[in-house]
Formats: structure tokens, sequence, C-alpha cells
């Protein structure tokens, strides 16, 4: 078994997860099978224009929903040993294909799979057997088990849900105000990026196909920016507020402070293993009330997630506030499972009572009985909280 990962080897927990998940790789013997897509697809970036696009399923028929939903797998607070091994469950049945036209079988099996409401039902007919292996990424779910797909028949009629119909047949929605409408109607960002990916969205002549670790951040960015756009209209807030939760080793500080919208996110892995002094590996980008023009490429795909739920926080208490989250990677989270994970923890974070404060020091000295590493290394450099103080500054 092969194992590909985005960084490099993490250590004894992960060699010791890899071999155990080698009893849940599927035995397939033929090039054939029916599978049961929780639904799920998956399309790929390299090469683009010309990309790998498939669909994801179990030799048999699907008995876990868990298998491919961030939202699920957090919710049963599962491990990173069984993520892996309920996706290593899955086969990855893939062809090659340009983003445009969306004119091919294949796509429309993958467009009829993105659409279900509901485990589909499909026969796939493979080139080769799959390639026992598991894709780790920062963005995107596990993947595993690729093969190359020669044909696939829907042995069922997908369901799809109304309002999901009604977006995808308005072939002149564009596709943020499709986003939005299904964000409206509590479909989960999983959901909604699919739909993205498979080429779905849009007004019709700009329709096709999306990677799906573009799509992650599309539709993340896409509602916190139509979110936003009311926050800067509420009142501030009168008071600092504290926000904590940890997640598979991945524990979250979220400060909000009595200022207009600004926010910052601040990572750090626990431990450099590149420095002799074995200091932490830092990690931040921001933007100012005006949003950035840029993509945030130190933080990336989780800046977005973690602005997402944030925006939704203060959309639902009618409030303004600038939001610094710190972010620790701690040794536990030695396996990447992608930005979905982190989305559902920073959710969670607002779910629970704030903890108040009166000045910036008492939520900073608060933050710091939680976190193992030194508040004072991820703040030395926060834009955010230079801002402050510029702020204070010009008041005179």
């Amino acid at each position: 078994m092969k194992i590909y990962t985005s960084k490099s080897e993490k250590g004894f927990l992960l060699k010791q997860s890899l071999e155990n998940i080698k009893n849940f790789l599927p035995k397939l013997v033929s090039k054939s099978f029916v599978g049961s897509s929780p639904p799920e697809i998956f399309v790929g970036q390299y090469g683009y224009p010309q990309v790998f696009s498939g669909i994801l399923a179990p030799v048999g028929h699907l008995e876990n929903k868990n298998l491919t939903s961030p939202e699920e797998w957090f919710r049963n607070n599962l491990s990173i040993e069984q993520v892996l091994q309920l996706r290593s469950t899955l086969i990855y049945s893939r062809f090659k294909t340009e983003i445009k036209p969306l004119s091919n079988r294949l796509l429309e099996v993958l467009q009829e799979t993105s659409m279900s409401k509901k485990p589909t039902d499909i026969e796939f007919f493979l080139k080769k057997t799959p390639k026992p292996k598991i894709n780790l990424d920062n963005f995107a779910n596990p993947l595993a088990n690729p093969a190359l797909l020669q044909k696939a028949k829907l042995q069922e009629n997908p369901s799809v849900d109304t309002v999901v119909e009604k977006v995808i047949s308005d072939t002149d929605l564009k596709a943020t105000e499709g986003i939005l409408k299904l964000y409206n109607s509590n479909k989960t960002n999983s959901e909604i990026i699919k739909l993205l990916s498979s080429g779905l969205l849009g007004i019709k002549p700009q329709r096709k196909l999306v990677p799906s670790k573009w799509s992650i951040t599309a539709v993340d960015d896409s509602i916190s920016k139509f979110l936003i756009s009311k926050i800067k209209n509420y009142p501030w807030l009168n008071n600092y507020q504290l926000f904590h939760h940890e997640y598979l080793g991945n524990h979250y500080e979220i400060i909000l402070l009595p200022k207009e919208w600004s926010f910052e996110v601040i990572e750090a892995e626990s431990k450099n293993p590149y420095s002799p002094q074995n200091d932490a590996l830092i990690f931040s980008d921001y933007e100012s009330f005006y949003g950035r023009k840029t993509y945030a490429n130190s933080v990336t795909g989780a800046y977005y997630a973690n602005k997402l739920a944030i925006a939704e926080y203060l959309s639902k208490i009618k409030r303004q506030s600038s939001a610094l989250v710190l972010r620790e990677v701690k040794p536990e989270y030695y396996a990447p499972l992608g930005v979905g994970i982190l989305r559902e923890a920073t959710r969670f974070a607002f779910t629970k009572q704030p903890e108040k404060f009166q000045t910036l020091k008492e939520a900073l000295d608060k933050a710091q009985t939680r976190l193992t590493i030194n508040i004072n290394k991820l703040i030395e450099n926060s834009r955010l909280l230079k801002s402050l103080n510029q702020t204070k500054l010009t008041a005179f």
C-alpha cells in the first residue's frame, strides 16, 4: 500500500494508523462493481483545464453515512483513524476530461450523482483494478483507491431536493447567487461544494467543472462576503469575547474585539522539526475593514473556513467586531483531514457561551491557560493588534 501526504511523514502515530487501515481497503478482484455513492465526487486540479474527475463509492451498498461528510465526522466525534478507515473503503473511479464542454456520459453520471440527496447505486466498469493507496490533503477530504473509469451506469434515478433542482435549472442565475440560495435553504457546505465542482451552478455559458479544492474556498468565501457586507452595518460589541474549542488536536482560541470589522488567523504548529531550537511554525493572514484583494496564501483554505464561522455568529447576534483566530496544531493532529473539520470546529466554538472581558489583556491571558505555545509568539507580529494601536494614536 502506497501512502502520499501533502506534508512530510508525521511520525509513529501516522504510520501506525495507516498500517491499521490496510484491513479496510476494498478487496476488488474484478474490474466492475456496483457501489452506493454517499453521494460524493471529486474534481482534481492538476493539468487544469484538463483534469481528473470522478465518483467515490464503496463496493456494495452504502451502510455508513459518515463516509463522506466532515459535518458528519465532527457530529459523531470521529477519531483520525476512524475517518481514515471509513475513507479507505471508498474507490475513486475517475476519468480525465476538459472542464468544458460538459457533454459526455461519464460527466452526466458525475453530475447526477452530485445532485442526489441520498446514496445512489452505480455500476462501475474500470479499466484497471484500483491502486490501494490514500491521499491526505490539507484542503480536501482523504481520497483513496484511484482507478481509471471506463463506463458508469446509474442503477436508479437520483433523488433530488426541490431547492437544488430549482437552482440547477435556473441557467440565468449566477454561481454566487446559486450558492447563497442553497445556503439560505440550509444546504451544507459539502452539498454546495459538490454542485459547484460538478459544473451545475452559474449562468449556462459559464458552467464548467471546478476543482474541488477551489470550490471549498469559493463556497466559504462567497457566503462570508455576503454576511460580512451586512455585519459592517451592525453596532460594535461592547466588550471582548473569547471562544474556544479543540477537535483532533486542532485547538482554537477566538477573540472578538469591540472594533470595526477586521479579521486575522494566526496558526502555529507545536513543534518545528526543521528548527534547532524546536520553535513553532507560524502562519498568518489578515484583512482590514475593506477585505482582501489576494488569496490568503499562508493560512490558505482554513482562513476562509474560519471566517465563515465567525461571520455566521456575528450575523446571528447582529453585532460587528474584529476577530482574531488563534489555532494551535498539536502533535495529535498527525494526518490532515481537509478544511471541513476546521470549519466545523470553529462553528462549534460559537455554540458555547462567550467568556467576556473588559480588556484585551484579560482575554489573551485566559486564552494562554489553554495553549501550550506562548501566546506572545503567536501575536507578536499580529497586523490586527497593530492596527488597534494605530487607531488609538489617530484618535488623539
